[in-house]
């Protein structure tokens, strides 16, 4: 089994890459990146026969549809902006794909592509990380013992950084995006959208985490679920983060920075040169990010001492009684669910135990089994029932 990861050298692909090459299912692990230097500090902290390393860039369509002949499942790493030309590319290599997110609106474009992937034979699942991903199967979970529903929430907590820690905790430009880009909510039967950073209440997670501020994000579960359970008569689905994962104090210097228009995709002229000022803060960021070793090492606690907590709150109905499922998936290592998730779809896609066509997690994938493999590396999945006596 070949598995290609587009964009392996990045910060949550590189752990794809490392699960992979540990999986005994999988021989061969095809790391490829624009960047070579990156790939082989990776590739050199994964120390594994299996890897390989090639260069793609995801602008050349003949050179990426050349990297992915041969491979039976693609794990698109990259940001979202390269969803729909590497599912394109895959389409053309005969290959499986699946990518950790669409941020909403790029998963319901990709969405479009089903029959086609249907067509060549292929499968590819959305949306398929820590968030969205996790959720989505917690969902699924929930609503395949309910008969109907009212709500499906969803709280992504994370334990806080120090105030003065200036870290992002994965990809700026989807960071920028997620901070200044309305969220959208599932109410009442339809989407709309509403102010960034709004929404907030205090949620409380598994100790240590405890009670985190927890506030509205753009996020690709809701753009799935609601849609996928709707026969359920789902009213209200939505998605809240405690500023993903970073000091309070840097979330509002980038919105002051983006309220004063450096989040702008418009170019200005600046002394004789053109620039694009989101291009250029994203620039800068991204010296804020933690080098690709620090992703790569293992975690540093051990359970129960929690740092993050992936909950669905699902409440519906169940035999004529109101019945609220709670399902809080928790690890040691922040973005160890991110990088290993769609490294296990890409298993399954590669092994045939996935329909073609294209599809969110919540249809394409049996939970049980899903949480039963995250669980082998400490990742664990607990389920809470309430209802009355």
């Amino acid at each position: 089994m070949r598995i290609t990861v587009i964009g392996g050298a990045g910060k949550m692909a590189c752990i794809s890459v490392q699960y992979l090459a540990q999986d005994p299912r999988v021989d061969e692990v095809v790391l490829a990146d624009i960047d070579l230097d990156q790939a082989k500090v990776v590739a050199e902290y994964i120390n594994s026969p299996k890897v390989s390393i090639k260069k793609v860039d995801v602008n050349d369509k003949a050179g990426l549809i050349e990297v992915l002949k041969g491979s039976d499942a693609c794990l698109n790493g990259t940001v979202f902006y390269t969803n729909l030309p590497i599912m394109k590319a895959c389409l053309n290599a005969g290959v499986h794909y699946t990518d950790m997110g669409g941020l909403f609106f790029t998963t319901h474009k990709q969405l479009k592509l089903s029959d086609r992937f249907k067509e060549a034979g292929l499968s590819a699942i959305l949306g398929m990380g820590s968030a969205p991903g996790v959720p989505n199967l917690q969902a699924s979970y929930a609503a395949d013992r309910l008969d109907t529903i009212e709500s499906i929430k969803i709280f992504d907590g994370i334990m806080p950084p120090p105030t003065d820690d200036p870290k992002f905790t994965y990809s700026v430009p989807t960071i920028v995006d997620e901070l200044i880009v309305e969220p959208m909510v599932y109410k009442d039967g339809e989407f709309q959208a509403e102010p960034p950073l709004s929404g907030f209440e205090d949620y409380w997670f598994e100790p240590p985490i405890g009670l985190l501020p927890m506030h509205l994000s753009l996020h690709s579960e809701v753009a799935t679920i609601p849609l996928s359970f709707k026969d359920k008569g789902v009213k209200e689905c939505f998605f809240k983060i405690n500023y993903w994962g970073m000091a309070k104090a840097v979330v509002e210097n980038v919105r002051v920075l983006a309220d004063f228009g450096f989040g702008s995709t418009e170019p200005v002229e600046v002394k004789g040169q053109t620039i694009i000022p989101r291009d250029m803060m994203v620039s800068m960021l991204s010296g804020y990010v933690p080098p690709i070793t620090e992703f790569l090492a293992p975690p540093k606690n051990k359970p129960p001492d929690w740092v993050k907590e992936i909950v669905t709150e699902v409440k519906g109905m169940k035999d004529g009684q109101e019945v609220k499922y709670r399902l809080g998936t928790l690890t040691c290592k922040g973005a160890l669910p991110t990088g290993v998730a769609p490294a296990i779809a890409a298993i399954w896609m590669a092994e045939g135990s996935v329909e073609s066509g294209v599809y969110p997690p919540e249809i394409a994938l049996d939970p049980v089994p899903f949480f039963k493999e995250l669980e082998e590396i400490d990742i664990i999945t607990q389920v809470t029932i309430t209802k009355n006596l």
